[in-house]
């Protein structure tokens, strides 16, 4: 007992210290770290049925007819066979059952496609390929290019030079742009020696499992030395290896415990809001189920106290009255059970199912180009999203391509990049059918490079000494590396999707980015090869927003050139540059104006012998100990002034098609989308304009960046004041009591104007302290808009769950990076987009699709429809059975309250399951108010969702009055009629037989009529279900009514001949036809008076539609264009950039052989003939994933391909 108690001991203690001996798995098993196993799947077959079975009996309604069962096997109470409850439980728990496991086998083929991926393990000096559930702690692996990281691993070494690899990171960052680790010089020198790497044993001690993904600390004991490790020595799991061809790694964490998996969030079981209020319903509907027994038991006790002793004689009994009255009690819950019908949730299953199949199977939701249906993940969530309030979007990848493109620039005061009307003078809209610049005389020009303004082609064959010194500049200023696949086939492999853009841009004009190392850089000017030597790099980091390189050019000539945001450059430039500076700030404002990221550009001729002194002084610097990184930002400082202006670039991160079009209509339905980022303040702020979020005629757009609680907290009062000045600072909760649970609710309040919100990630951590948070919900909630810098994915789920937590509201998130799984996770709707940053979302996402676009037909059309055909069917629903139930109520007073059922045990069995169940599932799967088209044309429709008018608890108890109306007419319409009433023949019809027959028929055709009313859209269907259903129900009757199944079972089919005898008298129809008009008309008048005198939005676009008589029309797009004076800002990389790198005397890439790009040192090459819009940048310029045994999980980088296909 002592060694198991242990065992449990040290599984339940907290890691502080990880230890981890290489190549030891005897020593490194002691400490029970997790295996590299995924599991997500929840049983097995021995633990499915046990396991299942109890989850189901969870809920509330499943244990009810358990108990029911058992109640009916006690013959003293049960005046019902048991058959008619375990018939419907069994089918029940069954498709359940059925779904469930499918659902779990799908997770289990996940599980064992990713356990089951191959990987070369080094063992005993051999590489052998296992699978990556077999890979342990301490293992050392192999990894080859394009392959996924399996683990989290410490790196060894590398084919490339100085033990570098590049790594895409999609998967764990979003950012799309390669970034490099490097290996100890010390394991390095190991490269793929097996021997070598077999007998290393170096121990590493680090931190235990964490979410970390930015840092990593620890330390490798090697020999006798002691080495430092942090992030840039670890690969994580979910990158991929790119453009290495090899790699080794030591497994640090593996499995559960890695920083991907940690990072993923906790799971949440989401439910919709109609369950969450189905299950407050459930426990009104026993309270009054239990109301009604107790009312009849206490009928059934004066009965038995009055008139039931004179029937002692007849019917002798033991039992005394109360002991009587006890039974009976019981027998109705039996007999009443139906006023919660189990039917109910198996329905509701299959209209989920078959609301995701269509959006599965939605030719309008599928993008062509990737080949990427929409698909609905979840099939329990679909009536939510008729009813979305808030939205939280990512922006990269989910409103934008993140495809940056060249789009105008500014040289030395003039702008170029439109296309003007030689006639008119007017500037054109570019379009695809307009001619490009034609790049032919240039044999490296990028041929997804599209330029269309002329001017400045014609420019560069003049020879303009600024338009050279310009393109110049971007061909020098960066730390891109050049990589030749084959013969004139750049690729540039760049720190950031911008700087990419640039340097292809200069490419194409001529300025070709050529090679570099670690002393050169080697550019093709006009066709003449030209080498540079390279100096120094004073790289770009986010205070200094700005980067510079010094070089000497072939003549001797030292040169400073700079490029970064125009504020921070124009406070470094020369006194001279006034005039000029004045034009490129009114061109830089008509670029902001466009969305566009803007760059300004520099330059300054330095004298040797100062650069010398300055040269002298950075070295000490570089190499102290203390103050390094102050010594440095000085001298960078005191080098990069008294600057010349040359120009300013322009680059667009292109949107997604339709982003502005789909934001005006979610806007219109009155959702408010919020959009969290991790890109800076600037770059966020221009999306916001360009896909309309942010508008020029918003009366203000309030910045939240402060540096400290008070300053926030004071920010945020100062914007409430202003948007509405007579604010209360307390009155705006209100409690909302459910099931005992009192949480607050931040009531929305009524705003003069539309106001924008934009806060960075240092001022939203302040923000969401529980001292902060309403405040700043209270501020949020009244803005149109909401845009959050700088966050991290924490802070993203924060933000989901507050609004969540005090918004009575129902709210989506969509992204399309693993940085945006726990915001997905935390929202009650997540959409995961299979787009540029690999699969992580779309795998933790309720639905998912390939285009922000996609998202108002989700809502618009599928989500409407699904919401409006739940709520239609549980009025229904509830309608018919209960109306089928108070019947009983109404009976037990004409039968002494002896719990005798007024219906046929087989009409009872079969009511829910053959007579109604069709009909209603077809309305629930077909039925529409109006077309896909008139939904999207008029998005106001989906506004009674968001308000939960189809159904609340007020709807639900309309319909309890009109079933309990409809009951008491078909039982006392009938009784009427049948009472003391004979046949054509002259004999008695008014036996009990006939009239359970003649209610059966009467309740059958007045539901059907009802679902006649109910439903919006006819189809062959539908005709058929309900036509059907009523032909099923005179089959059945007259079926079980023979004679023949009365022989075989007499105790069963008791009602011999009453169908033949009673439904060929002309009275029983008129009775029937009665009854089902009494039962309707009160719905007609009040439909028909309602909808005159205080009609719907529904009400009103039907009756729009059925007055154009025209089909529905095709969704408008419209080019939305803006003018703004704001100043936009260049996004660099959120990294720091690889300057440090580049100019450490090492090689970063091996660089191409000059012989293969055909260069000629001096003179024009042969093929170069000198005679503007979008410059698709791809730094890796060709497919990321090869067709091999890899899955497409994982991102292309970058792409610069034409999305004409939607």
């Amino acid at each position: 007992m002592s060694f198991f108690g242990l065992d449990c001991t040290r599984k339940k203690e907290k890691e502080v210290e990880r230890k981890i001996r290489a190549n030891d798995r005897e020593y490194n098993s002691s400490f029970k770290y997790a295996t590299n196993s995924i599991k997500t799947s929840k049983y097995n077959p021995f633990t499915f049925l046990p396991l299942n079975l109890f989850e189901q009996f969870q809920r509330i309604a499943n244990a009810y007819f358990l108990f029911l069962l058992i109640l009916q096997v006690i013959p003293a109470i049960s005046s019902l066979s048991w058959f008619t409850t375990v018939v419907p439980l069994v089918l029940v728990l069954s498709v359940t059952a059925a779904k469930d496991a499918i659902d779990d086998i799908n997770r289990h083929r996940s599980d064992r496609k990713v356990n089951n991926r191959k990987v070369n393990v080094l063992i005993s000096g051999k590489l052998i390929s296992e699978k990556w559930m077999n890979v342990q702690v301490g293992d050392i692996i192999k990894l080859e290019n394009n392959q996924f990281v399996t683990a989290d691993l410490l790196l060894l070494s590398s084919s490339e030079p100085l033990n570098l690899v590049y790594i895409e990171t999609a998967e764990l960052d979003g950012e799309t742009n390669l970034k490099v680790k490097q290996a100890l010089t010390v394991t390095g020198d190991m490269g793929d020696n097996l021997e070598a790497l077999a007998a290393f044993n170096g121990e590493v001690y680090c931190e235990p499992p964490n979410n970390r993904l930015d840092r990593f600390t620890g330390t490798l004991t090697f020999g006798t030395q002691k080495y430092s490790l942090d992030n840039e020595r670890v690969l994580l799991r979910g990158c991929t290896l790119r453009n290495t061809d090899w790699c080794f790694g030591l497994v640090l964490f593996a499995g559960p415990e890695t920083k991907l998996m940690q990072n993923c969030g906790k799971s949440t079981f989401k439910r919709t809001s109609i369950d969450r209020l189905m299950n407050v319903l459930v426990l009104f509907i026993f309270g009054l189920l239990a109301l009604m027994c107790i009312i009849l038991a206490v009928g059934n006790g004066i009965w038995e106290n009055h008139a039931g002793s004179k029937f002692n004689a007849f019917l002798p009994r033991k039992e005394n009255t109360a002991f009587s009255a006890f039974l009976t009690f019981w027998s109705y819950i039996i007999i009443l059970n139906t006023v919660v019908p189990i039917s109910l949730y198996v329905s509701m299953e299959v209209i989920r199912l078959g609301n995701s199949y269509y959006i599965n199977w939605d030719r309008n939701m599928y993008h062509a180009r990737t080949d990427t249906p929409a698909e609905a993940r979840t099939t329990t969530l679909n009536e939510e999203l008729g009813q979305i309030k808030y939205i939280f979007s990512d922006k990269t990848g989910t409103l934008t391509q993140n495809i940056m493109t060249f789009n105008k620039c500014s040289i030395n005061g003039k702008s170029y990049g439109d296309v003007i009307d030689h006639y008119s003078g007017q500037r054109l809209e570019i379009t695809e059918e307009m001619t490009p610049v034609d790049f032919s005389f240039n044999r490296l020009a990028d041929p997804k490079f599209f330029f269309y303004d002329h001017s400045l082609v014609e420019a560069i064959k003049l020879e303009l000494p600024d338009v050279h010194a310009f393109f110049r500049l971007l061909a020098l200023c960066h730390t891109a590396m050049a990589e030749e696949k084959k013969e004139g086939d750049l690729v540039y492999q760049a720190q950031s999707p911008d700087e990419g853009a640039l340097v292809t841009a200069a490419r194409n004009f001529g300025f070709v980015f050529c090679s570099r190392s670690p002393e050169t850089v080697t550019i093709e000017e006009m066709g003449i090869q030209r080498s540079y030597e390279l100096l120094a790099i004073l790289d770009f980091n986010n205070v200094r927003k700005r980067m510079s390189v010094i070089v000497r050019n072939p003549e001797g000539k030292l040169s400073l050139y700079c490029k970064g945001a125009d504020t921070i450059i124009y406070e470094r430039l020369h006194p001279s540059c006034s005039e000029l500076m004045k034009v490129t700030t009114e061109h830089l404002n008509e670029f902001a104006g466009e969305g566009l990221r803007t760059l300004v550009l520099a330059y300054k001729d330095l004298d040797e012998e100062y650069f010398s002194e300055w040269k002298q002084r950075h070295h000490e610097s570089s190499v102290a100990l203390e103050d390094r990184e102050e010594n440095l930002e000085k001298l960078y400082e005191e080098i990069e002034k008294d600057m010349m202006l040359i120009g300013a670039t322009a680059i667009e991160d292109k949107l997604q098609d339709g982003v502005a079009q789909t934001i005006e209509q979610l806007a219109k339905a009155e959702i408010k989308i919020w959009v969290l980022t991790g890109d800076k303040q600037e770059t966020a702020e221009n999306i916001g304009y360009s896909c309309n979020l942010l508008r020029e005629e918003m009366n203000d757009v309030f910045i939240v960046a402060a540096n400290s609680p008070e300053e926030v907290r004071q920010e945020m009062r100062d914007a409430r004041l202003k948007m509405c000045p007579a604010t209360e600072q307390d009155k705006f909760l209100i409690p909302e009591v459910i099931l005992g649970n009192t949480p607050k609710v931040v009531l929305d309040e009524n705003v003069n104007g539309d106001y924008g919100l934009v806060i960075n990630g240092h001022s939203l951590a302040y923000a969401l302290e529980s001292n902060m948070e309403l405040e700043f919900l209270r501020t949020a909630c009244m803005c149109k808009t909401v845009i959050c810098c700088r966050v991290t994915p924490l802070q993203k789920a924060q933000v989901v769950e507050l609004v969540k937590k005090y918004k009575k509201a129902v709210t989506l998130a969509i992204g399309d990076g693993a940085n945006d799984v726990s915001m997905i996770k935390a929202a009650h709707i997540g959409v995961g987009i299979s787009g540029q940053e690999g699969m992580q979302a779309v795998l933790s996402s309720d639905f998912s699709f390939a285009q922000f676009r996609f998202l108002q037909r989700l809502l618009l059309v599928h989500g409407r429809w699904s919401y409006l055909r739940m709520c239609k069917f549980l009025r229904y629903f509830f309608y018919k059975n209960f109306t089928f139930t108070f019947v009983h109520f109404w009976y037990a007073f004409f039968c002494g309250f002896s719990a005798q059922t007024v219906y046929d045990e087989g009409f009872i069995t079969l009511y829910n399951l053959v007579y109604t169940a069709l009909p209603v599932l077809g309305m629930s799967l077909f039925d529409q108010d109006v077309n896909a088209g008139w939904s999207l044309e008029y998005p106001q429709l989906y506004v009674p969702g968001q308000l939960s008018q189809y159904f609340s608890k007020r709807a639900f108890m309309m319909c309890a009055l009109h079933s309990c109306y409809s009951s008491l007419v078909l039982f006392f319409v009938p009784y009427a009629a049948t009472y003391d009433t004979v046949r054509d023949d002259g004999k008695d019809s008014a036996d009990y037989q006939s009239f359970a027959l003649i209610t059966q028929t009467c309740l059958t055709v007045t539901v059907c009529v009802q679902l006649g009313l109910d439903l919006s859209y006819w189809t062959v269907v539908n005709h058929l279900f309900v036509w059907g259903s009523l032909g099923m129900f005179f089959i059945l009757t007259f079926t079980m009514y023979t004679d023949g199944l009365f022989q075989l079972r007499p105790s069963s089919f008791a009602f011999i001949g009453t169908a033949r005898n009673c439904l060929n008298q002309p009275n029983v129809w008129l009775t029937v036809a009665l009854t089902a008009i009494l039962c309707v008309l009160p719905v007609v008048a009040y439909r028909f008076f309602y909808s005159q005198i205080s009609p719907t939005i529904n009400d009103k676009v039907r009756y729009k539609v059925r007055q154009m008589k025209e089909p529905a029309p095709r969704p408008r797009r419209t080019r939305l264009t803006r003018r703004s004076t704001r100043r936009s800002g260049y996004a660099f990389s959120h990294a720091h950039g690889y300057g440090d790198l580049v100019t450490s005397g090492r090689f970063l890439r091996r660089h191409a052989p000059a012989r293969s790009l055909g260069l000629i040192p001096t003179g024009r090459s042969p093929g170069f003939k000198p005679t503007g819009r979008s410059a698709g940048y791809s730094p890796v310029g060709r497919e990321q994933n090869p067709k091999q045994k890899v899955e497409p999980t994982s991102l292309q980088m970058f792409r610069a391909v034409k999305d004409s296909s939607f």
